[in-house]
């Protein structure tokens, strides 16, 4: 901003009348403020290399998922903490907790879209951790691999929760199904449970191939076929390529 000739002379002004007020000698004692600050000026320390911030301060609970909410977005605190009432510092560019009188952690402040959540690996439990390697996209990939139900049931598995690395313990258990049966058979388990609800979890598709409730509806739908001659099978069709190589 560019002062103009009439603020320059009144700074000017000024300084002059300050300088004569500093070293305008006291009444009651030797000296003026001039010489009196030549004197303390070694016992001062020296200014913050920062300006000051203003802050402002709250009280939280820290949440089981090991967050706590700040005017509508969620920061995490060390799992530890959970249940405990924390001191908050709010500034500008950062949010920092604080225990006892010690501060904890901090984090960038979010701003934008409430509900957003800063959450950093070293706060998660051990639990929590065994499935950083395996992040939300990668769960994804892998169940759409075996089919459009799988995907959709891995949908709203990590959808469940408001911190998606919550749902990676749920997450890892419904890929492990696919260690113990067929993809096929995961892949008609999924379906079956979507029938159902449009949110099931990893439970319902284990209860369901456990149950063995999946073969039910294969061979429904292949009584079904055979019944009305829909179909003639895979295995027909395979059959009749290798007739037409030959």
């Amino acid at each position: 901003m560019v002062k103009t000739f009439r603020e320059l002379r009144l700074n000017e002004a000024i300084k002059e009348k300050l300088a004569e007020f500093l070293n305008k000698p006291f009444q009651k004692k030797d000296g003026s403020r001039a010489s009196l600050f030549a004197q303390e000026q070694s016992y001062l320390f020296a200014l913050p290399p920062h300006p000051y911030e203003l802050a402002v301060w709250k009280v939280a609970t820290v949440q089981y998922n090991y967050h706590i909410a700040v005017n509508g977005q969620n920061y995490s605190v060390p799992f530890d903490y959970i249940r405990r009432q924390v001191d908050v510092r709010i500034t500008k560019n950062m949010v920092e907790v604080i225990f006892e009188g010690q501060r904890i952690c901090s984090h960038p402040r979010l701003e934008g879209l409430q509900g957003q959540y800063s959450t950093l690996q070293a706060h998660m439990p051990p639990d929590h951790r065994r499935y950083v390697s395996w992040d939300g996209e990668r769960f994804r990939s892998w169940a759409a691999k075996i089919g459009p139900s799988t995907s959709a049931v891995m949908e709203a598995i990590l959808s469940r929760p408001k911190v998606e690395q919550q749902a990676y313990k749920s997450a890892m258990a419904f890929l492990r199904l696919a260690d113990k049966y067929p993809v096929e058979r995961l892949e008609v388990a999924c379906a079956k449970a979507l029938s159902y609800t449009s949110q099931p979890s990893q439970k319902n598709v284990q209860t369901i191939l456990r149950a063995g409730q999946d073969r039910l509806v294969e061979s429904s739908v292949s009584s079904f076929a055979s019944e009305f001659g829909i179909t003639r099978g895979a295995s027909y069709y395979r059959r009749k390529e290798v007739k037409d190589v030959g």
